[in-house]
């Protein structure tokens, strides 16, 4: 006699997820905020300029395409070149002023002095205030009668120049403004100073190196990677400046300090020109593009990561 057992159905399994995924899903939920800020403000903006960038528009009374009729009058247009040399000329002129600047307080501000957190909180604080409090602020501190700058030149004899009221020194007087915001570099750079192990320096002093040598050999290499991001941060910034000249001169005398987005708000929301301001605002996304690929295809050769092999 034979007993036969039926088996009952069997109990499903419980399907577990690898803890890389739960990993990947916790991180596409921390960065949703930020994907549905780009994807729904950002990205349809870009892509939404892009499509205007090639009609006659007011966004008012219709569009009319135009195909690429704004960027051969971009080519065209006097206005353009002038405040693409503008803002070319404020750039190349800051960014390497700020970059010295701004490491040689670092430098300063590295050493074991007395109240140096005073001073380092001093040097900092000045970075804090920006835009339009900063630009009126400068406006005084650069008045050719009463400002600042000439009452103390005077008292050495020498007359200051005119300097927002002339076509020659308003650029500069803008670049002494965006020195103002040096603290805020110089942050970072006694954040990568503190970094470099003293290991380094003590070999170099036990081989005879002077200050020089060890400044050019341990400090300056070991800074490439914080003097790299600096200069990305500060390329990308001073082409879109526009509160300065905006607020300070308003792109004059005579358009000398007419910055590509001053020119670009111009062209939109005085003119009107919606789809011509969108054609500036994408070559001006260009330049910005060129000059930061050409920072980070450089960067292979200069900048010195800690144990990284050298291909």
């Amino acid at each position: 006699m034979s007993v036969q057992t039926s088996a009952g159905p069997a109990a499903p399994r419980r399907r577990h997820m690898s803890q890389r995924t739960r990993d990947n899903i916790a991180g596409f939920l921390f960065i949703s905020p930020w994907l549905v800020h780009f994807l729904g403000l950002i990205a349809f903006a870009m892509i939404f300029s892009l499509g205007i960038s090639l009609t006659e528009t007011d966004l008012l009374t219709g569009f009319r395409f135009v195909g690429f009729s704004n960027y051969t009058r971009m080519w065209n247009d006097p206005l353009f070149w002038k405040a693409f040399w503008v803002t070319a000329y404020y750039t190349f002129a800051l960014v390497p002023t700020s970059i010295i600047i701004s490491l040689i307080i670092a430098l300063m501000m590295n050493q074991k002095v007395a109240m140096i957190g005073v001073w380092r909180t001093l040097f900092y604080l000045p970075s804090i205030v920006q835009g339009v409090a900063v630009a009126v602020l400068w406006g005084f501190v650069l008045n050719p009668r009463f400002g600042l700058i000439n009452v103390m030149l005077r008292q050495f004899g020498i007359e200051g120049p005119r300097w927002l009221f002339s076509e020659q020194w308003a650029v500069p007087g803008l670049i002494m403004m965006g020195l103002w915001g040096a603290g805020g570099a110089m942050l970072l750079y006694l954040a990568g100073l503190q970094g470099i192990p003293t290991q380094l320096y003590e070999a170099a002093e036990i081989d005879g190196a002077n200050s020089l040598r060890r400044f050019w050999n341990i400090t300056l290499p070991m800074l490439t990677p914080t003097i790299y991001f600096n200069l990305l941060i500060n390329i990308i910034a001073s082409f879109q400046v526009f509160t300065q000249s905006y607020v300070m001169t308003g792109g004059g005398p005579n358009n000398a300090t007419l910055t590509q987005v001053l020119y670009l708000y111009r062209k939109g929301f005085l003119d009107f020109q919606f789809g011509y301001a969108s054609a500036l605002a994408w070559a001006l996304f260009l330049v910005i593009m060129v000059f930061t690929i050409m920072v980070v295809r450089s960067s292979e050769s200069w900048v010195y990561y800690e144990g990284e092999l050298k291909k």
